[in-house]
This record gives structure tokens, sequence and C-alpha cells, in this order.
């Protein structure tokens, strides 16, 4: 049975993911990119194939370690990848959206895509049946929200996400929860409606370490997998590592 370690370290997180053939066996929050963090699941797990998707500038050690250890491949604007990338500088698009796209059209292939991230930016991914990912949008997530109205007024309060809140805020800390939360739901929601406009047989699927605050909030369908990522790394890494 064959391992496959997929790596993603992005801006807020940094986490593995660990494949036994084509399932997802289990999901590691990391606290450092030393080599020693992986070094010990390695021992553990035994991988034979590795996988880096980095939006940051991680320990460079880590790559030496995943190739004397793995057959390894580091995601990068060369990879091979189940889909085409706009025309311009395809070395400018984030290795977190390659990935998004890459899982979505590996789970519907016959279907135009909307794969929506919600991270430390929301990503907006349209890649059409034909498998060409054709851009979208970047918008700022909900974290960058709550932190800029703190760090840009004099009197507002840095808060942290919760599930419950009114809609009416009746203090200034629901008020904030209030807007940020469902002003990005219906972002979202007012996003999908003119992608469905224009294309029929429309698949939506978000992901992220944001998702669960907004799933409830959404009127429209939508396949919410926390794990898209990942899945996309794995279908990336069956490409690259022959």
């Amino acid at each position: 049975m064959q391992t496959t370690f997929c790596l993603d370290f992005g801006n807020s997180r940094l986490k593995l993911a660990i494949f036994e053939e084509r399932e997802l066996k289990d999901v590691v929050i990391l606290e450092t990119d030393h080599p020693a963090a992986i070094e010990k699941y390695i021992e553990q797990y035994h991988p034979d194939r590795s996988i880096l998707s980095s939006v940051i500038d991680h320990d460079i050690a880590l790559e030496e370690l995943l190739i004397q250890k793995t057959k390894f491949h580091k995601l990068n604007y060369q990879s091979k990848i189940p889909i085409t990338t706009p025309v311009g500088k395809p070395e400018t698009i984030g290795a977190d959206r390659l990935a998004i796209c890459s899982a979505a059209v590996d789970l519907f292939p016959q279907h135009h895509c909307l794969a929506i991230g919600l991270g430390t930016c929301i990503t907006y991914n349209y890649i059409n049946k034909f498998h060409e990912f054709l851009g979208g949008s970047i918008s700022p997530g909900m974290n960058m929200r709550f932190r800029a109205m703190h760090e840009q007024t004099a009197l507002l309060p840095m808060v942290m996400a919760e599930h419950s809140f009114p809609l009416i805020g009746y203090d200034t800390k629901t008020n904030l929860l209030s807007g940020v939360i469902l002003g990005i739901a219906k972002e979202i929601d007012g996003i999908i409606d003119m992608y469905a406009e224009k294309y029929t047989h429309l698949r939506v699927m978000l992901t992220g370490g944001d998702m669960d605050f907004f799933v409830p909030h959404l009127k429209n369908k939508i396949s919410a997998d926390p794990y898209l990522l990942f899945k996309g790394l794995f279908a990336i890494s069956e490409l690259n590592n022959v």
C-alpha cells in the first residue's frame, strides 16, 4: 500500500495530510516547519511519496529531508497539473489555488467548477468543463477584516470569530461579528449567483480553515470539503511522482 504525504504551508497554518492509496487517513496541524517536526511522522508512516505546497518562506532543510526519505515534489507553476492556467504570468498563481483547482477537476471532471478557498484571503477560482483555470478573484479573509477594523480605528476591539451571533448586533462585538461573517456570506452567495447566471451545471466547492463559519448562512447549494486542497495535492502528486 502506497503512502503519500501532502504538506500545505499556508499563511495561517502548517498542515500535513497522510494518504494511503487514495484514502485520506489523517490530517495533522504542525507547530513548526523544522524538519524534526516531520521526521517523526516519516518514521511512523514510512511514506513513499511527498508533495509540498507552500506560500511561506519555509525551512529549506525540510525539502532536503523529504528528498532523502521520499519521492518528493514541490508544487510550482512548472508542475504537471490536470488543468491549464491563464495566459500571462502563471508563476504568480498561488500554489494553494493550483491545488484547489486540481481537486475540482479530479472530483467533477465534466462540470464547470467554482472552487472557493476561505483562508487568510478568500479566493474564487473558476475552472471550466474543459479543465481550463480561467482565474477568478481574491478578497480579504475573515480574520483580516476583523484585524483591519481593529488596527485602522481608534476604538474598535479585536474580536475572534464565533458561530453564534445575532443579525442585529446589540453591542460592539456582535456588530463586528454580524458585519464580517454575514457580510462575507452574502459576498459568497452573490458571486456564486453571478457565475451561475453565466455558466450552467456549475459545481461550487467551499474549503478552507474558516469554512464552518459560513456554511450555515449560505443559500446556494455547495459541496463543503475541508480537505479539498489536500485532495488536489494528492492528484498533482500522482502526475509528478511517477
